[in-house]
């Protein structure tokens, strides 16, 4: 089938064999075709390495779908992740597998397409770091010396490829951190802000106010009280 797919004030048709990829927080809207209505497969993922793995792929913020000439198997994947879903034994490293075969796929696709330009090998790299190291007090300097550039060069890249330069990346990857921290778990809010690479609680609580719209206090207390609704 076919239908229409929308962000941000744009919209792309979808037909048989394309993908379409939505960021999170992300408002979207999808559509089937009266005439001809499609069927789908879709699958969410979250981690410290999706933004990675989404920066390996052809999909950006400006072409969020794409065409798939691997589509059976990829549907066999995600065919597989669900059958997993219904098994106890060892069932999430069961899906996790097959969700990065799933990838994979579309990581070649995209890496047999066309080279990564210098700036997003820059990018993929400092994000990587990031992504490794984000918990001690890593610096902009630290990040463009592991990638073996200057500042000035990885400010450019960024601002590039990602719309914001390294430093706000970074602080919105240890916010990101911290809001799963305190929706998972019980630390305390200076042991979060310790845990994502802040050595100032009440300068953390100001970065993630600033995010997030409220405190982490406030964060932390909201989804305490939506877990014993």
């Amino acid at each position: 089938g076919k239908g229409v797919f929308e962000v941000a004030g744009r919209t792309w048709e979808v037909s048989p064999g394309d993908l379409f990829f939505a960021r999170p927080s992300q408002l979207i809207r999808y559509t089937a075709d009266e005439q001809q209505p499609w069927e789908y497969y879709w699958g969410g993922f979250a981690g410290a390495d999706a933004g990675l793995i989404i920066g390996q792929t052809d999909f950006t913020p400006e072409q969020p779908v794409m065409h798939a000439v691997f589509g059976k198997e990829l549907a066999r994947s995600l065919e597989q992740i669900c059958l997993y879903s219904s098994s106890p034994a060892a069932a999430n490293m069961k899906m996790t597998g097959q969700l990065y075969l799933a990838l994979s796929l579309i990581v070649e696709r995209s890496a047999a397409k066309s080279e990564r330009s210098p700036a997003r090998r820059y990018v993929d790299e400092a994000r990587k770091y990031i992504s490794y190291n984000y918990s001690i007090a890593i610096t902009v300097e630290d990040i463009a010396a592991f990638v073996g550039v200057s500042r000035v060069t990885l400010f450019r890249a960024f601002t590039e490829c990602e719309g914001l330069p390294p430093i706000e990346y970074l602080a919105r990857f240890r916010i990101t951190q911290a809001a799963r921290l305190l929706r998972e778990t019980a630390m305390n809010v200076t042991s979060v802000a310790y845990s994502v690479g802040f050595d100032d609680r009440l300068y953390f609580s100001r970065v993630f106010k600033k995010y997030m719209g409220v405190s982490p206090k406030e964060y932390a207390r909201k989804y305490s009280a939506e877990g014993q609704l």
